[in-house]
């Protein structure tokens, strides 16, 4: 059964996972991508740094049983001690090298704190061992503390407006009641943690570590994530702490994108992607509540997408052997086109004034977001007979 912890009103973590769940994930993901794209066997070499849960998982998944990619995932995860399961994203990991072996596909992970200089020294001396050089890096990572590899100062991450404190509504996940929630405002130090911990610098490390050791391909590409979302969210998102983190990251990239491009005619993007449910964005204020209204809104026009639906969209049409990204004027990939289109934005906005405790499940899918909550940690798998007794310890 799925446990959780109470972390507040505003969020929760679980602590337990189903590892035959997990695998179903994996596999669903996997035959989307089969059904779906149009798939080219090129086998390129590539490095997924962040590469278990979301869309880390999803991109390794994406070029895996889209061109065959023979890849290597860098991740931090939990294995199972004694009564106490692995994370979802263990397991996740787990299936995703089984099912990859089934099809004849070199799958292998080095699991550890991809901050740390020890792990891209392995990562490294793994390349050069059973893979030649990489065609496409993926860095993906979403973690809320980071022990700088240089200085060994300790950064925590927070979610914070900046400037003033900031009051909306949220939607409180212990109690289910939408109520109104206050943050205040960073300080100085909280600002420069969180760039600290979600800016571009360990991205910069990755790149600069591999262009030195000559691991880096001709052309090669290199890409990472971030997000925009609506006006509604950009107190505490874009124009907060997280933003200003995102602006460091956006300007690394283009810096490391005319390295690259000078250096082996590669390049360097940023993919803008949809809003999804994620532990991480579970514990956002206010975007719950949001992407409750989202993703039904999005559901009844026929245009949402799960992370593998965005993953699939990015490398077959936008990144991949013969391709070349749409980008936008500050040369970003946007695939929250459709979550940023116009009747969206102003039926959230509609329904953002009416939304209330009485009629939240009504106007909103809260029941959605909670099924694709567990979902993320094996449970609530359609397929899945959760009255057997699984094996909870498994190797990678």
């Amino acid at each position: 059964q799925l446990k959780s912890l109470n972390l507040g009103s505003e969020a929760f973590i679980c602590t337990n996972a189903h590892p035959v769940g997990c695998h179903q994930n994996v596999q669903n993901q996997a035959n989307y991508i089969k059904a779906n794209a149009t798939t080219k066997q090129s086998n390129p070499n590539v490095l997924v740094v962040g590469a278990s849960t979301g869309y880390g998982l999803a991109s390794r998944i994406a070029l895996t049983w889209a061109y065959g990619a023979k890849s290597l995932g860098i991740f931090y995860e939990r294995p199972a001690s004694g009564k106490r399961t692995a994370t979802a994203g263990y397991y996740n990991s787990v299936a995703l090298h089984q099912l990859a072996a089934q099809d004849g596909i070199s799958a292998e992970s080095i699991n550890g704190d991809a901050f740390s200089d020890d792990i891209k020294r392995e990562t490294i001396d793994r390349i050069k061992g059973s893979m030649g050089k990489i065609d496409i890096l993926v860095y993906s990572i979403a973690a809320p503390r980071r022990i700088h590899p240089r200085t060994g100062a300790e950064h925590n991450s927070v979610l914070k407006p900046i400037g003033q404190s900031y009051t909306s509504q949220t939607i409180d996940l212990n109690r289910e009641v939408v109520t109104d929630i206050t943050l205040e405002a960073a300080s100085e130090q909280e600002i420069t943690d969180t760039v600290a911990v979600m800016g571009g610098e360990d991205l910069e490390f990755w790149t600069d570590a591999l262009l030195a050791e000559d691991l880096l391909a001709q052309g090669a590409t290199v890409v990472t994530y971030s997000y925009i979302g609506p006006e509604l969210t950009w107190a505490i998102y874009r124009d907060g702490t997280i933003g200003k983190a995102k602006e460091d990251l956006e300007t690394r990239v283009n810096t490391l994108d005319k390295t690259l491009s000078d250096k082996l005619g590669g390049n360097v993007y940023l993919s803008v992607n949809k809003a999804i449910v994620s532990q991480a964005s579970m514990a956002i204020p206010v975007v719950p509540l949001y992407m409750s209204i989202l993703n039904q809104i999005m559901d009844t026009k026929g245009t949402n997408e799960d992370p593998i639906a965005q993953m699939g969209r990015l490398f077959t049409e936008h990144l991949g052997p013969d391709l070349s990204p749409t980008l936008d004027a500050e040369r970003r990939i946007r695939l929250d086109d459709r979550e940023l289109r116009a009747d969206v934005t102003a039926e959230i906005i509609e329904r953002w004034g009416q939304i209330n405790t009485d009629n939240f499940r009504e106007i909103s899918d809260y029941n959605g977001l909670q099924h694709s909550f567990r979902n993320l940690f094996g449970f609530d798998v359609d397929g899945v007979n959760y009255d057997e007794a699984v094996e909870i310890e498994l190797n990678l």
